[in-house]
């Protein structure tokens, strides 16, 4: 899974990529988590526009009070599932990120480690959205990732972003045939465990 992410200058980083920010402010957050509002790039009939989106999602047919929030959504059920299958088909966002957390299980010690994108690049993950909250989709680690963790999110290059947004085409399959990009990581202090730290020392390689 993904549960916390890095999102630094997010309108700077896509001011060539979208027409307009709505309400979106080039701050840095080190700690982005669930239920937080957060910038993601949606598509409208007179462009793209980034806009901030809470990360958890309760389905419209939800009733009970208590159901929680789907912070990620698995690539490989994306179009068999109740919650999401209309979504991957007609409501699609794309978050932007630094990099993302995750968490290497030993016994029961859990030890965090940030990921990044091997050419430094912005990672874009793909997402689906309903109303104003959002989910992430995640696939099965890849390669090095593996031996942290068994789930990563669905990084999609520049280039990807306006293909996956565009309805015409069917998303999971585009999803799967997509180039993946190469990632690095370090291990980074348990101060990240707690939502509210949220300063540069969190991403630092201990």
């Amino acid at each position: 899974m993904c549960g916390r992410y890095v999102v630094k200058n997010p309108v700077t980083k896509t001011n060539k990529l979208v027409k307009s920010a709505i309400q979106v402010e080039d701050t840095e957050n080190y700690n982005a988590h669930p239920y937080q509002k957060l910038p993601v790039i949606k598509k409208y009939k007179n462009g793209n526009t980034l806009e901030n989106l809470q990360w958890g999602l309760v389905p419209g047919w939800a009733k009970d009070k208590d159901f929680k929030a789907l912070i990620n959504a698995r690539l490989e059920t994306i179009d068999e599932k109740v919650s999401f299958k209309k979504l991957i088909k007609n409501n699609r966002c794309v978050a932007v990120a630094d990099g993302f957390y995750e968490w290497k299980r030993e016994e029961k010690e859990k030890t965090p480690h940030y990921f990044t994108r091997e050419d430094t690049n912005t990672i874009y993950i793909a997402g689906i959205f309903e109303n104003d909250q959002f989910c992430l989709i995640t696939e099965d680690a890849k390669d090095n990732i593996n031996e942290i963790h068994h789930r990563q999110p669905v990084i999609l290059n520049q280039a990807d972003i306006n293909r996956y947004l565009n309805l015409e085409l069917q998303g999971s399959a585009f999803l799967k045939e997509r180039k993946i990009p190469n990632l690095i990581f370090h291990e980074v202090s348990k101060d990240v465990n707690k939502p509210t730290n949220n300063s540069a020392s969190l991403i630092q390689k201990v």
